[in-house]
C-alpha cells in the first residue's frame, strides 16, 4: 500500500470516527435532557391584567355558561402550511411575524365567541419552531379580564430533523382562561410510551382547574390534549382510562365536569368516513375511533351539535388546504350527568390560523 492510499483510508477513519462521535454525543445529550414533569404539580393561577377586571367568585346553579377550545398549532398552520410529521415539508413556522399574527388572530377569533371559559393547546412559549414566541403572553393580552392557568405540555431537546431545517426545541403547553375564580390547579402526567417513541411524544398532561359552585360544590375544569405520534394502543387507552377515572372520581362528590380540548381521536367515532367516505376509514391511522366503551356511567362526550351535522376540527398536514382534503373530528367536550348541553358547534374558519378549527359549547349546571 503506497503512502497516498495510506493517508486517504486514515483521514476517512478519521472522517467516520469524528461522523460517530458526534452522532453518539447527540443521542446522549438528547437521551440525558430528556426528563418527566412529576404529577399533582400544582399550577399558578395567574390573575387577570387588567385592572378592575370583574371576576365572579364562584359560578351560578342554572346559569348557562360559554366554554371554547381551540388548539391553535403553535402559530405555524397557515392553510399552505404542511408538516413533515403528516407527510408534508414544513418543520417551523414561515416567520416570527407569520406566527405573531396567526396566534393573535385565533385568540381574538376565541374570544369573539363570548366565552366565560376558554382552552388552548400547543401554546409555545420558546420553541424554535415558532421562532422562539412567547405565544402564552400573546393570548394572555387578549384574554386580559381573565384569570389564566398555563402547564407545560410539551418540552424536548433540540430536534436535529429534518436534517435541513431541523425542528429544534420546543416548549409548549396548555393554557386555560377563566372569567370565575379559580381556586386551585394541577397537571396530571399522563402515561406515555417507555419505548424511544416517547421522544417523540414529551410529557403529556392535562390540567385540572377547580372553581367553586354556588352551592358549596366545585367546577372541575379540564384541558386536555392526548397523544397523536409515539402513542400506542395501550398507551392510547391508559390516557383515556387515567382522565375517564378522574372525572367519574370528581362526579361521584357531586361536583360538576367539563373537559375540553384535543382528544387526537376520531371524536365521535365515524367523522373520518362521515366527512371523507368510505376512502377516509383507512387514509390516516392516527385518529384511531374514540374508545367509547371506556366511559364510565355518568360520563358522556358532548356529541349532538346544534346544527344538526358533524363538521371538522382538524386537517391532515400532509398537503396545504383545499376543501375536500382530509379532515376529521379529533377535538370536542366531555361531561359529567349534572352538566346540561345547550348548544354545541364546530366553528368553521376554513383553517385559516391552525390545523384545528375551534369548538364551542354552552352548558349550565344542574342542581
Amino acid at each position: 500500500m503506497n503512502k497516498t492510499v495510506k493517508k486517504i483510508l486514515i483521514s476517512l477513519l478519521c472522517v467516520f470516527l469524528a461522523l460517530l462521535l458526534a452522532v453518539g454525543s447527540y443521542a446522549a445529550y438528547v437521551l440525558i435532557s430528556y426528563s418527566r414533569i412529576e404529577d399533582f404539580l400544582s399550577l399558578e393561577v395567574s390573575p387577570a391584567a387588567e385592572e378592575n377586571a370583574e371576576i365572579a367568585e364562584s359560578v351560578r346553579i342554572g346559569t348557562t355558561y360559554t366554554a371554547v377550545s381551540f388548539n391553535i398549532g403553535f402559530g405555524a398552520y397557515t392553510p399552505d402550511f404542511t408538516f413533515f410529521m403528516d407527510g408534508g415539508k414544513e418543520s417551523r413556522a414561515e416567520s416570527k411575524e407569520s406566527v405573531i399574527a396567526h396566534v393573535t388572530s385565533a385568540a381574538e377569533t376565541a374570544l369573539s365567541l363570548s366565552p366565560d371559559f376558554a382552552l388552548f393547546q400547543e401554546t409555545d412559549t420558546s420553541s424554535t419552531r415558532s421562532h422562539h414566541v412567547n405565544e402564552r403572553t400573546l393570548i394572555a393580552d387578549v384574554f386580559s379580564s381573565f384569570q389564566s392557568v398555563f402547564a407545560v405540555n410539551y418540552h424536548s431537546a433540540y430536534l436535529m430533523y429534518p436534517i435541513f431545517e431541523p425542528h429544534g426545541k420546543s416548549n409548549s403547553g396548555i393554557l386555560t382562561f377563566s372569567k370565575t375564580a379559580i381556586s386551585s390547579a394541577v397537571r396530571r402526567s399522563l402515561p406515555i410510551s417507555s419505548s424511544l417513541s416517547k421522544l417523540l411524544d414529551l410529557d403529556r398532561c392535562y390540567s385540572v382547574s377547580r372553581i367553586p359552585a354556588e352551592n358549596g360544590k366545585e367546577f372541575v375544569l379540564y384541558n386536555v390534549h392526548l397523544s397523536a405520534y409515539g402513542g400506542s394502543d395501550e398507551i392510547r387507552a391508559a390516557q383515556m382510562n387515567m382522565l375517564f377515572s378522574d372525572m367519574k372520581t370528581e362526579y361521584d362528590k357531586g361536583n360538576y365536569c367539563l373537559a375540553g380540548g384535543d382528544f387526537n381521536h376520531d371524536f365521535t367515532g365515524s367523522s373520518a368516513v362521515d366527512l371523507n367516505g368510505e376512502e377516509g376509514a383507512g387514509s390516516f391511522d392516527w385518529a384511531q375511533p374514540f374508545p367509547a366503551d371506556l366511559l364510565p356511567d355518568g360520563i358522556s362526550r358532548a356529541l349532538d351539535y346544534t346544527c344538526g351535522e358533524q363538521r371538522p376540527t382538524c386537517r391532515n398536514c400532509d398537503v396545504p388546504y383545499r376543501e375536500g382534503n382530509y379532515t376529521v373530528i379529533v377535538d370536542g367536550f366531555l361531561h359529567s350527568a349534572n352538566v346540561t348541553i345547550e348548544y354545541l358547534e364546530n366553528v368553521q374558519l376554513s383553517f385559516a390560523d391552525s390545523d384545528h378549527n375551534p369548538v364551542a359549547i354552552k352548558f349550565s349546571l344542574q342542581a
